[in-house]
């Protein structure tokens, strides 16, 4: 059964360890990363150079104009808003942060579709693979156990999403093949996603989970803050630093 996937890659922590997880699963796989008007582009660097790194066809979109409509937000508008910095472990997920981007994962997910699904209806309408042997699906790294309290992390979303794709979709109404959405590490903590990553191989040390540029990640907001939590819970330091020469 030939399987075509598309695994979003932002660059960072969880996004790296599912394309890793997602490489081994699937036939035909693309890594797309977002230039949504983002604060900085290491992110994207990082996310480019990780794809070369799994040997995984890596595509860039430029959806800059997010950051007009998903303005209110400190990773869109940082001259307005700043990014919350030495919260408190109890405040991390608890009420919606500023740094949440309006609908960024709603956005991403239903792109990411439509190029999947462009992909697949090319392969069973013009190179004439059986839809009967095809499978589509969205590799996503939400997380719902050491995050920032982002509605669009949760799992009744993705449950809600991945139907409403495929009402909306020609895939799934003439040739009912379903375009899954895979959220591997949505019930891991964050030691489990480091725990996996260190098992399946994916390259951390190229990874950037924080959400300010510069040489080096801040270490005090809220994405740095549950990134080393991660590592220090499970015992191991962090590849990032350690190629950095700051651990």
């Amino acid at each position: 059964m030939p399987s075509y996937g598309i695994t979003l890659l932002s660059g960072g922590l969880d996004s790296t360890t599912v394309a890793a997880y997602a490489k081994g699963r699937v036939d035909h796989l693309t890594a797309v990363t977002f230039n949504y008007g983002q604060t900085h582009a290491r992110e994207v660097e990082c996310a480019a150079s990780i794809a070369g790194i799994l040997g995984i066809e890596h595509r860039l979109l430029d959806v800059s104009f997010l950051s007009e409509v998903a303005w209110y937000s400190a990773l869109t508008s940082p001259e307005r808003f700043s990014v919350p910095s030495e919260r408190a472990g109890e405040e991390i997920g608890h009420g919606v942060p500023i740094t949440y981007v309006p609908m960024r994962n709603t956005i991403f997910l239903s792109l990411a579709a439509a190029y999947l699904e462009s992909r697949v209806l090319y392969a069973i309408e013009v190179e004439g693979v059986d839809a009967s042997d095809v499978s589509a699906c969205v590799y996503m790294a939400p997380n719902a156990i050491d995050y920032s309290g982002y509605p669009d992390c949760r799992p009744e979303f993705y449950e809600s999403v991945t139907r409403t794709l495929d009402l909306g979709s020609k895939l799934w109404t003439e040739y009912a093949v379903p375009i899954n959405v895979e959220t591997p590490i949505i019930d891991m903590t964050k030691a489990e996603i480091v725990a996996l990553a260190a098992r399946i191989g994916a390259p951390v040390e190229h990874t950037w989970s924080c959400y300010l540029g510069g040489d080096v990640p801040c270490g005090a907001c809220d994405s740095c803050l549950l990134r080393a939590k991660g590592f220090a819970e499970a015992g191991v330091p962090d590849p990032l630093l350690v190629r950095l020469g700051r651990a």
